[in-house]
């Protein structure tokens, strides 16, 4: 039956639509004033948000950040070391902070924090391995395909940053190892190659870890390699030169699963090209297109798992960079979808965004690197407002700000992940959390010059 043949459905209809505007209005009204009590958080704040957390966490002997408040040095990652996937996010603060002062024209600030983010580099290139991708050495090397690829994000970032031509030759690198695989390692890489059987997308894991089987088609397809793949393309496509040719020699091995080749580059069309058969793909089978929500991963080509803040900003990033470079509409409203469900879905519990995936135990080692999640989502949504012109946004990230730095530790300037609450240093506060306010602000206050 039509609902325009049913008066009682018609009358509830007419109630739903004035409820709904009496939300909207109540809305508007809340965010009006909260502009107000946000406008309270000052550039002065930024620094000193930045500067405490810098002081807490950065092991400033090695130049690479610590694993929590209670560390003493960042020795290795069963030592008081942060995560090897997080440390570029702490990279990112740091071309933040300089691009930040660069705008305010703050020659002093914009030359330490330059010197700070090489320094930084250095220290995590010097720690890990010599960024040899191909060492898969569990405490200082690489064992899974995502701690790559959030280093191929970074490294693309900081070669815009610094110009440096090493950290592009690095990043396309990395890229590289991900997708083809290593000569040394043994996996037959991250990308489930449709021509193979293996039904598209990208692969979360090698196997065992030092003796890899091959990944067959039903195998873990996570969020966090897929649109971090996507994101890391289309920085490369925006990186390389269009001058660059195809690898004239590219490596090449055989092993028992067959022969491999992998180049040490691609070409400019050649990232599109990748950036856009993996948006696809993932989209298809760990978005929800109706709400904007990012499945965890999927296994046999089911979609389960939590939708999580890191998992919708890659998505976003991803749509933002190619609705950039193609101006095809569909990227755009995908990145607005799931920007909308973050705020009005996944923040509306205490209208702050989340932290930990197990909200009963969020100080165990395991919620400890969730911490990171609203820091790498600030990154996107940077990208969306800034570049893709979508201000509306603005609101939510300036109440972030405001209320995180009013709950802060006073006496550290420090602020804990679940900040819409007032930081409790009885708690051990990883780098993750403590980097997520001070992401925000830097992000936000670039947004504002």
């Amino acid at each position: 039956m039509h609902p325009g043949s049913n008066p009682s459905r018609l009358r509830t209809m007419k109630v739903n639509r004035t409820f709904i505007t009496f939300i909207t209005i109540l809305m508007a009204l809340c965010a009006s004033a909260q502009s107000h009590k946000d406008a309270s958080v000052s550039q002065a704040d930024v620094w000193k948000a930045y500067e405490a957390f810098n002081k807490v966490y950065l092991d400033t002997d090695k130049y690479i950040y610590k694993n929590t408040d209670r560390d003493r040095a960042a020795l290795s990652r069963s030592e008081g070391a942060a995560a090897i996937w997080c440390q570029p996010m702490y990279v990112d603060m740091a071309i933040n902070a300089r691009d930040l002062a660069d705008a305010q024209g703050d020659k002093k600030r914009r030359e330490r924090y330059d010197r700070l983010l090489r320094n930084v580099i250095d220290g995590n290139i010097a720690h890990y391995a010599g960024f040899d991708f191909d060492d898969a050495n569990e405490n200082t090397g690489w064992f899974i395909y995502d701690d790559i690829q959030w280093w191929t994000i970074t490294l693309a970032r900081a070669y815009k940053a610094t110009g440096a031509p090493r950290l592009l030759d690095l990043s396309a690198r990395s890229y590289a190892r991900v997708w083809y695989g290593s000569p040394r390692v043994g996996d037959t890489g991250s990308y489930a190659d449709p021509a193979k059987g293996l039904k598209g997308g990208m692969f979360w894991q090698w196997q065992p870890l030092h003796a890899p089987r091959r990944n067959e088609a039903d195998h873990g397809k996570m969020s966090c390699i897929n649109f971090p793949t996507v994101v890391a393309a289309m920085l490369l496509y925006d990186a390389m030169p269009d001058s660059v040719q195809p690898d004239p020699a590219p490596e090449r091995w055989t092993n028992g699963f067959g022969s491999f080749e992998r180049p040490s580059h691609e070409t400019k069309a050649r990232y599109l090209e990748m950036a856009k058969e993996i948006y696809d793909w993932a989209e298809a089978n760990l978005v929800d297109m109706n709400t904007g929500r990012v499945w965890d991963s999927s296994h046999g080509g089911r979609p389960g798992g939590h939708p999580l803040i890191y998992n919708q900003g890659t998505y976003i990033g991803a749509s933002a960079l190619l609705y950039l470079a193609t101006g095809e509409q569909r990227y755009l409203d995908s990145a607005c979808r799931a920007a909308d469900f973050c705020i009005n879905d996944m923040s509306a519990e205490h209208g702050m965004l989340p932290w930990a995936r197990n909200p009963r135990n969020p100080y165990d080692q395991g919620s400890l690197e969730q911490g990171v999640y609203p820091a790498i989502w600030a990154e996107y949504m940077k990208i969306l407002i800034r570049d893709c012109g979508m201000t509306k946004y603005m609101p939510f990230l300036e109440h972030n700000i405001a209320q995180g730095w009013a709950n802060r530790d006073r006496k550290r300037n420090i602020c804990d992940g679940e900040s819409w609450k007032a930081t409790d240093n009885s708690n051990v506060i990883g780098s993750y959390a403590a980097s997520s306010v001070p992401a925000l602000m830097l992000v936000t206050f670039q947004l504002k010059n």
